[in-house]
């Protein structure tokens, strides 16, 4: 799967959260893919990491918010932050902030960990824009649309809080199945 994710495939995964798409961050052509599955307009994405360390690469974390990373992570939490230069032009869409995620899910953190490098990653939604949980009608809606799905069994349906750290200070943007640790 990861030969297939560094040659520009999308898969679908289980994460700590809901259900998933994933890509390289290496490969613009699958990030073109997986903007046009979600079926609206380009926003901000997040990008799944293995560790605080690779995170720290892609975005800009002083000393206050590695704290508050630290207390937090691996778990369903997206954390935005201000983006380092490493970040590809397509994965911001003109915007200088991206969602951080280490999910605690050990599929997740798998398939991470076999690609090298962090996973452009977006929630699964249904044509209503809610979170798509079962398997089965993930692959009867996106079979034939990626590469893989990943079959993690029922999903949450709860998305991952959703933090700002851009500030220095958090700010809850959306509510989530943890309480945010300080």
């Amino acid at each position: 799967m990861a030969k297939t994710l560094l040659e520009g495939g999308v898969i679908i995964y289980p994460t700590d959260s809901v259900y998933a798409f994933g890509c390289s961050i290496k490969s613009p052509k699958a990030m073109e893919r997986l903007l046009g599955l979600r079926g609206d307009r380009p926003s901000q994405l997040t990008i799944a990491c293995e560790d605080l360390s690779v995170a720290a690469e892609y975005a800009k974390i002083d000393n206050a918010t590695f704290r508050v990373l630290k207390r937090n992570l691996p778990g369903p939490f997206t954390f935005v932050l201000n983006a380092s230069s490493r970040v590809p032009d397509k994965a911001l869409a003109r915007r200088k902030t991206l969602g951080i995620r280490i999910p605690a899910n050990p599929v997740a953190m798998a398939i991470i960990r076999a690609l090298g490098c962090p996973m452009i990653t977006s929630s699964v939604k249904n044509e209503e824009h809610e979170y798509t949980t079962d398997p089965e009608l993930i692959d009867e809606i996106y079979s034939s649309r990626v590469d893989f799905i990943v079959d993690g069994g029922y999903g949450s349906t709860m998305a991952t809080a959703l933090v700002d750290m851009t500030d220095g200070e958090p700010q809850i943007l959306r509510e989530g199945s943890k309480e945010l640790i300080y």
